[in-house]
């Protein structure tokens, strides 16, 4: 990465974290830290205060976007996504900077310069992940349409509202159930025999378009653009994905899944949410049920419709979203506003265990050391009473624990071998590079990919707005 690994990339970033760190810190030197993205970053800066009333404008930050940018476009030519870094400014200019990764093995850390889940098992996705939908039986509800749904109702009325509409041929929908490789349900078929939704047949007519929204209910995909939302469609981070449960209750209409084969997308609803044909259904639902898919979740869905008449004919259906009955959830939240104690979350069927922020005496994990599905642990630094508890946790598939709990376990080699992924938890202005020595250790008992730290020397007093005024200092790579 030679431009990335330039000093003169870094210097009008570096120059703003010495301009706003020098108003607080006065040190000798200042430590700094950030973490900057092709589409995003996070640096510490104190931002000027705006008068009352009055928003930001693009010019309030022009100075820091075009010194990001600078990095961007470095990021971009190397093909690099992301880059965290840490490093130190004196007050005579003399900078220091590492550049954190990236690593294979290593997820982006989420608004911070610290790496995120550790990728120990090649390929592994969480649990929730991994989980197909439960089979239809043959003489349920769910194997058949609901009665509503009415093939030739629903064409007359879209013909009706459509009338200059380019259907789809039989060749063509023949040909998007072989690239699906599923065959698609008759109501659907008829949609697109009636609009194969395509922009060029609307000849860019925006008011056209906006009439075929109106006319069944949604922003309607082109069929060449449906897709089928199985799980690999709606990925996640290891840290939020494997804090997820797959629950369908006895009483849903929809399987609590991630994704399924049988969720066929076919629209959107104008804010990002997207509308499925709905073939693996839950107890109470119908094949061919209109549910959507929330961008805001990890997981599930929900029921809109009974079927695709329905939701054209602008019938909604009620939730029936499943009540889960006296189940305790699989998912328990133990901290100073849940849950009391480990005692009160342990249960046979607990698969997610989340210790929180908790202003008591250090809880033990002896309630859980037995519990046949516990796969995830989440504990906030410092909540543990004895991090050795860990290693009897034998299903464990995801832990994030506080770094002085991972160095209890690996100075006594009890890291859980049965780990697919780990986190380190770190709170506050912490600097990352023991965060990275010890994600370094764990990935090493894999023999997964380090994170590697690259160091970059410079003088920010000897280097002006348009670039270095001699020759950059020297780069070194440190394992």
């Amino acid at each position: 990465m030679p431009t990335v690994c330039d000093f003169a990339t870094w210097e009008p970033v570096l120059r703003l974290l010495r301009d706003s760190g020098a108003r607080e810190q006065a040190a000798p030197s200042i430590r700094v830290s950030g973490r900057i993205s092709r589409q995003s970053w996070s640096l510490p800066l104190r931002r000027r205060l705006q008068e009352p009333g009055r928003a930001v404008r693009g010019e309030d930050m022009r100075d820091e976007t075009e010194a990001v940018e600078r990095v961007q476009r470095a990021l971009a030519d190397a093909g690099v996504d992301t880059v965290s870094f840490t490093g130190k400014i004196s007050q005579d200019g003399k900078a220091t900077l590492r550049l954190l990764g990236p690593s294979p093995a290593v997820e982006s850390g989420i608004g911070t310069p610290h790496p995120g889940a550790l990728l120990l098992v090649e390929g592994a996705v969480p649990q929730p992940w991994r989980c197909l939908p439960d089979p239809v039986p043959d003489q349920s509800p769910g194997a058949v349409p609901a009665t509503s749904a009415d093939p030739a109702l629903l064409e007359r009325t879209l013909r009706e509202r459509l009338p200059d509409a380019i259907g789809a041929t039989e060749a063509e929908i023949a040909a998007a159930e072989a690239r699906l490789g599923v065959p698609l349900p008759e109501e659907l078929k008829v949609l697109y025999r009636v609009t194969r939704s395509r922009w060029e047949d609307l000849g860019d007519d925006y008011e056209a378009a906006e009439r075929a929204c109106m006319a069944v209910g949604c922003e309607l995909f082109a069929l060449d653009d449906l897709y089928v939302a199985d799980a690999s469609s709606r990925p996640s981070p290891w840290e939020f994905a494997a804090m997820e449960a797959v629950v369908t209750p006895p009483d849903a209409a929809v399987q609590g899944l991630v994704g399924s084969p049988g969720w066929i997308v076919f629209g959107d609803n104008g804010g990002g949410d997207r509308l499925a044909v709905d073939l693996t259904p839950g107890p109470r639902g119908h094949a061919g049920q209109i549910i959507i898919l929330s961008h805001e979740e990890n997981i599930g869905a929900s029921l809109v419709a009974d079927s695709l008449t329905d939701l054209v004919l602008d019938r909604k259906s009620e939730g029936r979203g499943g009540s889960g009955g006296d189940q305790p959830p699989p998912v328990a939240h133990v901290n100073i506003r849940s849950l009391p104690s480990i005692e009160a979350a342990a249960h046979p069927g607990l698969e997610v265990l989340s210790i929180g922020v908790w202003d008591a005496e250090p809880l033990s994990l002896a309630p859980v050391a037995d519990l046949p599905r516990l796969r995830t642990l989440a504990a906030y630094p410092g909540t543990l009473a004895d991090p050795l508890e860990i290693a009897g946790l034998d299903t464990l598939e995801f832990l994030a624990i506080g770094p002085a709990e991972w160095r209890v376990l690996l100075d006594a080699g009890a890291v859980p071998r049965s780990l697919s992924a780990a986190a380190i938890k770190v709170h506050g202005d912490q600097d990352p590079l023991p965060t990275v020595a010890i994600a370094n250790e764990i990935l090493a008992l894999w023999d997964r990919p380090q994170i590697v730290q690259t160091r970059i020397e410079g003088d920010l007093d000897r280097v002006g707005p348009a670039g270095p005024v001699g020759p950059a200092d020297p780069v070194g790579v440190v394992p």
